[in-house]
């Protein structure tokens, strides 16, 4: 029973006349009612979302009934602002785009470029083993700042120390190398901006080491940690079949059991001669996801040290000069490549080698009319990239395929039904850079 109270105002004050009626009407008309599920925001400046991202999520107490994503606050204009600058150039804009990712970017690009170009087996071998090597170190800093954030976002802030701490080894390795901790725009088409320094191999050494003996710490702190597992386990659920149904990639995909990467299904950069194994998990779930991402990480130390077993002097540009850019020249105090050593060779050569040199630079090299689509397993999916020229010198049009907008497809399917504490646990174990889903 409950009761029912009505007021009247009296001479002595306000009177309350109560009287009983049935349980059963009062749930039925609250079932009828819409006042109790609300709309909330979530974003875009939650620390969740790995950059701008805004959900809309509509709940019911604290179960989401219905979960939207609002993207668009970060867009650059990358793809349009390829089409204004030479094929070359590009590479400066790429790697800007998942900025957790930036060899990746770059990576794709210029494996479409080369297909245009016709010059995919001309690129040397060493280019192409430093290409694998950077980007498997890439693919362990990008896994390490999905498990610091995701750490973070559910109260393990030494998980985040962690993976903080442990990816500056790498942005060490990436400042020597190339001058810079991201954007690096050091692959280029038809090989690399310059090779590498004096003492890279030996800290590439050091850093694997320190990495795989600090490795069993993550497996102490998450991996069988109850409080940990009780945050990760049967949360943000999606099977194979709404993977496929989704176009989703990477972690997520691999998180239901189908051994699907890109390195071993379609090889590039000669992939399929490294021994390395495709992590997989059958969960379907975000501690599947974390497992999965830890495994690769190891994975990834199996492969740099393959990387460093094969190299071998040689050049790191293609040899056709009509489109090689300078890669063999020191970069001099300036970061910049402006050297001594740069100037004197270009401009003690010949007239025609500055005239060409010139050229090359400001026109840029011309790329035959065609259509290419190149694809690689970045950390986060299929990056894919479909680039067309029209024979210019710049790009007719560039579109890339980047895994975290199409991954965030699936933040519906993940958390409606589930609790609002979950969708954080969901989104970080889909792991979206908003600089890839709006650039």
């Amino acid at each position: 029973m409950y009761a029912e109270a009505g007021a009247r105002e009296t001479t002595e004050g306000r009177v309350f006349t109560v009287t009983g009626g049935d349980w059963d009407e009062i749930v039925a008309a609250a079932g009828k009612a819409d006042d109790e599920r609300i709309i909330v925001n979530m974003g875009p400046q939650h620390p969740s979302t790995h950059g701008v991202l805004r959900l809309i999520l509509e709940i019911d107490g604290e179960t989401v009934t219905e979960a939207r994503c609002g993207i668009g606050y970060l867009h650059t204009g990358i793809e349009k602002n390829l089409e204004f600058r030479n094929w070359t150039q590009g590479t400066t804009f790429v790697t800007r785009m998942d900025y957790l990712t930036p060899l990746f970017n770059e990576t794709a690009y210029c494996l479409a470029v080369e297909k245009l170009l016709g010059i995919t087996d001309q690129i040397p071998d060493r280019a192409t083993v430093i290409r694998v090597l950077m980007m498997e170190l890439n693919r362990i800093a990008s896994h390490l700042v999905c498990l610091a954030t995701g750490g973070m976002e559910i109260g393990s802030t030494t998980l985040m120390i962690y993976g903080f701490r442990d990816r500056e080894i790498i942005l060490d390795i990436f400042e020597l190398v190339t001058g810079l901790r991201m954007n690096h725009a050091y692959v280029r088409p038809g090989g690399l901006a310059q090779d590498l320094p004096s003492g890279a191999i030996d800290q590439v050494r050091e850093g694997i080491k320190l990495l795989r003996s600090r490795m069993p710490e993550y497996d102490k702190l998450a991996t069988d940690n109850p409080v940990f597992k009780a945050r990760l386990v049967d949360v943000g659920h999606l099977d194979l079949a709404g993977c496929m149904a989704l176009g989703v990639t990477g972690p997520i995909l691999r998180s239901t059991g189908l051994p699907h990467d890109l390195r071993k299904s379609d090889p590039y950069c000669g992939y399929e001669t490294y021994d390395f194994e495709v992590a997989t998990a059958d969960s379907c779930d975000s501690y599947g996801r974390f497992l999965i991402r830890l495994e690769e990480m190891r994975q990834s130390l199996r492969i740099v040290e393959q990387c460093l077993e094969r190299l071998e002097p040689g050049p790191v540009m293609v040899a056709d000069k009509k489109i090689a850019w300078p890669a063999q020249l020191a970069i001099g105090p300036d970061g910049m490549g402006n050297s001594l050593d740069h100037i004197r060779n270009i401009m003690g050569t010949s007239m025609e080698a500055l005239i060409h040199h010139f050229k090359l630079v400001t026109e840029g090299f011309r790329v035959p009319a065609g259509q290419a689509y190149a694809a690689v397993e970045s950390p986060k999916g299929e990056l894919g990239v479909h680039a067309v020229s029209d024979g210019g010198t710049r790009p007719f049009r560039v579109h890339f395929r980047d895994p975290s907008f199409t991954n965030l497809q699936s933040m519906a399917a993940m958390c409606e039904g589930g609790q609002v504490a979950d969708v954080i646990v969901a989104v970080a174990g889909i792991d979206p850079v908003m600089g890839g889903v709006d650039r």
